[in-house]
């Protein structure tokens, strides 16, 4: 796990070493001090002159500016190098999701991806931080603390030899109780992120079945869970402060003490008034430095489990890439299936598709029709290597699609899915994402033959008008002529519209048919819808059922010989029908 993180530090890694170096001159400037303030109480006590005194007085004033320098440049260096770890974590995590198959997405839930790049990511980052460098003051303090405590104070030093073993005890039982409810929290976090997403990307369908209510306790309910799981780790937490004060205070009571008893008792022969300020001092460090530690396993505990659902994303390799000496290049549009198998998880007690056998010339139209749930998506999916097949091969240009470079074929299938996405931008910005290099005429043409042209020079900002975030500022037939478009500006050699047209009106349906017949004729068109009017043009129509082709052929054909194709078309016409007669 640490391996996996640390590839992170990158450009970092020498403001990660400097910084614990700056903070070992730190901590030995302030061991010192104490050193010299008792040297100089016995001084003054023995009566010396004013110029021992403004000696002394300068080598304070020089280390104590040496430790604040020391300490100053430490904090610059330690959040600098913790800031820049965690945006190289996040810059890190989000290229490999990039990477990322259908297939790897799926075993990941959006919400808790968001989490691990926020929320998880800010405590490793608050851990690295204290690591470099409360991590190496603490300890240092603490033996150096402890060396000139022992050196100054003699017996009376013995108190750090119960004062320490107790705290350590204590933090042992306060991490041991609070690290499984750390690791709970976290996963109650995603649940809620999850509740908060669903609920606000759904917001029109919550609103009209007035069930903000509902969403209200649902929510209340799983926060009142986070908040429950984090108030009993803080109680355990919340003991390590009474405890450290108790100890500083025990100790502070006993030097004062036993100190002030051998002071008098022996005259100031086995120890005097400078040694005892100093030991005052140095059990302030030793039991501060305690504190310090002990935040930082608090802190430690609270980021293990962050840290391993951050290695989880990190260390997740696609379950598709491009194979050593790829196809770098798409002959032409055709697709063959051959005996081809898929089922989503290797777990799933059935095949999504079986015995899937096609072939499609370059350039024919192909529709697509079957009830939901008969994989017609899951079917053309597996063209442009969204997912990998389980058994067979697909096959476009005749090459099997595993052989091609990733890039290259997705190039080459350009796929507009049921779920049309827009994302915030301008129109322009959005039709880029199919030819980045477009040029204005070019996305005009595009939009002409996606029938959106129209509509776009009825905006006043025409293709410089802003889309909101999941283009929720169009309407839904518009959403999909914008991603027909954007999808067309790929020049592909296979264009998939996955019931891409369903929100638009016949007429229009039937002009972006018409437009691409005559202005991309050797393009290979697969057209999945539910409306028989849109694919009763095709060259040939294919009818699914349960993952299997039941039957495939002409509009004409099909009348005849499937019974699948008639019930659809004779339930739509007679639905037109009556429609009409109302």
């Amino acid at each position: 796990m640490l391996k996996v993180l640390a590839r992170s530090v990158r450009e970092f890694k020498r403001l990660s070493i400097l910084t614990p170096i700056l903070v070992l001159g730190e901590v030995v400037m302030e061991c010192i001090i104490p050193f010299t303030i008792a040297n100089l109480v016995n001084e003054m006590q023995a009566g010396c002159g004013m110029d021992v005194i403004v000696r002394y007085g300068a080598e304070l004033v020089v280390m104590a500016v040496l430790s604040l320098v020391f300490g100053v440049a430490a904090g610059n260096t330690c959040a600098t190098a913790s800031t820049g770890f965690a945006r190289n974590l996040r810059k890190d995590m989000f290229y490999k999701i990039q990477e990322y198959s259908f297939e790897n997405i799926d075993k990941f839930s959006v919400s808790s991806l968001v989490t691990r790049m926020t929320t998880d990511v800010v405590n490793v980052q608050m851990a690295f931080m204290m690591i470099i460098r409360i991590a190496i003051r603490g300890p240092l303090m603490l033996v150096f603390s402890f060396i000139m405590g022992f050196v100054m104070g003699g017996r009376l030093a013995m108190i750090f030899l119960v004062t320490i073993p107790l705290l350590t005890v204590g933090l042992a039982l306060v991490i041991f109780k609070a690290m499984p409810i750390f690791r709970r929290v976290f996963r109650k976090y995603d649940a809620l992120n999850d509740s908060v997403q669903e609920n606000v990307h759904a917001m029109r369908v919550v609103k009209s079945y007035v069930r903000e209510d509902y969403e209200k306790k649902k929510f209340a309910t799983a926060a009142e869970d986070v908040c429950s799981d984090f108030t009993r780790a803080e109680r355990i937490m919340a003991l390590n402060g009474p405890m450290m004060q108790f100890c500083v205070y025990a100790g502070m009571v006993f030097v004062l003490s036993f100190g002030s008893y051998l002071v008098i008792s022996s005259g100031g022969l086995e120890v005097n008034v400078g040694q005892m300020s100093s030991m005052l001092t140095y059990s302030f460090q030793i039991l501060m430095s305690l504190m310090m530690l002990s935040m930082v396993f608090v802190m430690i505990t609270m980021s293990m489990e962050s840290a391993e659902r951050i290695v989880e994303v990190l260390s997740e390799e696609s379950s598709l890439t491009s194979p050593e000496n790829a196809v770098a290049e798409v002959k032409d549009g055709s697709i063959d299936f051959e005996n081809v198998s898929f089922k989503y998880s290797q777990k799933a007690e059935r095949d999504a598709l079986s015995g899937v056998n096609l072939h499609i010339n370059s350039g024919e139209v192909i529709g697509i029709l079957g009830g939901t749930g008969s994989s017609k998506s899951t079917l053309v999916q597996l063209i442009p290597r969204l997912y990998d097949v389980t058994g067979g091969c697909v096959k476009v240009g005749g090459v099997d699609v595993r052989r091609y470079d990733l890039e290259t074929l997705r190039n080459n299938v350009a796929v507009v899915l049921q779920k049309n996405v827009l994302f915030s931008g301008t129109i322009k910005d959005n039709l880029r994402w199919g030819n980045q290099d477009a040029t204005d005429a070019q996305m005009e043409e595009a939009c002409r033959l996606a029938q959106a042209d129209e509509f776009i020079q009825q905006f006043p900002q025409k293709y410089d008008t802003w889309i909101e975030q999941g283009g929720s500022n169009v309407s839904g037939g518009q959403k999909q002529r914008l991603c027909i478009a954007r999808a067309l500006l790929k020049k592909p050699k296979v264009l998939i519209l996955d019931d891409s047209t369903s929100a638009v009106d016949t007429r229009t349906d039937a002009l972006i048919r018409k437009g691409f017949r005559e202005f991309i004729p050797e393009t290979t068109k697969i057209i999945i819808a539910q409306r028989v009017a849109s694919v009763q043009d095709a060259d040939r129509i294919i009818v699914m059922e349960g993952g299997r082709i039941a039957d495939i052929g002409t509009h004409s054909e099909l009348m005849e010989k499937s019974a699948i194709y008639r019930e659809i078309y004779t339930s739509q016409n007679k639905a037109g029908e009556h429609d009409g007669k109302e």
